[in-house]
């Protein structure tokens, strides 16, 4: 009774505290902005995406999938949504719909399948009409089992109608021969990018098609867990945000067939003890990354910035931070390929999951916070 009530005002509290910003005024180098609570209630956020009809759909850590209709939380999950396995980092990861979707209905979820207990990152396809999905089908299930953490499980079109998909390492520990981790490794999927077309197919242009030591959907690799991807809207290029183990967050501009280097090169350091992970930061055949973040922010979410409510922020990335809790507002060169400066956005108002531009041009953030109390949707507008 006493836990209970404690997670009650633990609630109300937080409810109070993203009440309170709503009527708050934040000022950031080009625009002045507030912070407006658009749905309560939901458990764990993780993923969110806009239908073309202006429905939000959001997943839920534990395996329920979620519709937002006219700013009101409907009361019942969607039905068809596969079974989850949801302990430790596992759940239901992330939801996309088709290019077509309007004319298809087809829709995408990433998710943890639970695999009779060996758990991996599972995508599947399937029909959404009348609120349900049907007619699952598999479009990819990772090679790549371990403990349960680092599944990736971000999903991106690109314009050529291509699907990319995350996965992570999959906590596969980093000691002795760093080269021989599985992150290196191109037979499985541990800390990859994969690249396949709508239907699951392999393309025949992937980096690696050919090759007996690799799997040919790999479009690239040395990754640790990826939980940020979007596609440029201009530049048709493939951003990645990836969690660094203590220090070293990183955003990648993820190219085919290039190597990232976990765990040989990186800016962190291990867990508790400290001690040394990588051989170094550089190295060359390695990729380094465009920015990172030392403390880390356990990058989580990413967006390109398009809309015209905040135009000082077009061609701005956005990324979310789960232990930063912030937005860090990434400000790029002319040709959207350099980061040129900093800013954070937001912090302290929870640990942000996913960060996405809506119909409307707002920006939208979901707020995961593990303690218990009740989660939300946010959206950042502009002010005079």
């Amino acid at each position: 009774m006493i836990r209970k009530s404690l997670l009650l005002v633990a609630a109300g509290l937080l409810l109070s505290t993203v009440s309170a910003r709503a009527q708050e005024v934040y000022g950031s180098a080009l625009h002045a902005y507030r912070i407006v609570t658009v749905v309560e209630g939901l458990e764990r956020p993780w993923g969110m995406t806009f239908l073309p009809d202006g429905d939000l759909l959001v997943t839920e850590k534990p395996g329920r999938l979620r519709i937002v209709r006219d700013g009101v939380l409907l009361p019942d999950p969607v039905p068809g949504v596969p079974a989850v396995h949801s302990e430790g980092q596992a759940g239901l990861f992330d939801v996309l719909p088709h290019p077509q979707f309007v004319s298809n209905r087809l829709l995408y979820v990433a998710y943890a399948d639970p695999n009779n207990g060996a758990s991996t990152t599972h995508v599947i396809r399937g029909r959404f009409e009348n609120d349900r999905l049907s007619d699952i089908e598999d479009i990819f299930i990772a090679v790549a089992e371990g403990r349960n953490g680092h599944y990736g499980g971000k999903l991106a079109f690109d314009r050529d109608g291509y699907l990319f998909i995350t996965t992570g390492d999959r906590q596969a520990p980093s000691t002795g021969d760093l080269e021989a981790h599985l992150a290196q490794d191109l037979s499985n999927h541990h800390g990859v990018t994969v690249r396949l077309h709508d239907d699951g197919r392999v393309p025949d242009d992937n980096p690696f098609v050919g090759r007996d030591d690799a799997l040919p959907e790999i479009w690239s690799y040395g990754h640790r867990n990826m939980q940020g991807l979007v596609i440029h809207p201009d530049t048709n290029d493939v951003w990645t945000t990836e969690h660094g183990p203590q220090g070293g967050d990183e955003l990648n501009r993820d190219q085919a067939g290039l190597n990232y280097g976990w765990p040989v090169i990186g800016y962190g350091v291990n867990y508790r003890s400290g001690s040394t992970i990588h051989e170094g930061t550089m190295r060359e055949e390695m990729e380094h990354p465009d920015h990172f973040w030392v403390p880390s922010i356990a990058a989580s979410g990413l967006m390109i910035y398009t809309g015209d409510k905040f135009p000082e922020w077009q061609g701005n990335i956005f990324a979310g931070g789960l232990a930063g809790q912030q937005l860090a507002r990434l400000t790029m060169s002319v040709d959207g390929r350099t980061v040129e400066r900093e800013e954070t956005l937001i912090q302290g108002i929870g640990r942000i999951r996913d960060v996405r531009q809506g119909p409307d041009g707002f920006i939208y953030v979901s707020i995961e916070d593990r303690r218990g109390a009740p989660t939300s949707i946010v959206r950042l507008e502009p002010t005079e």
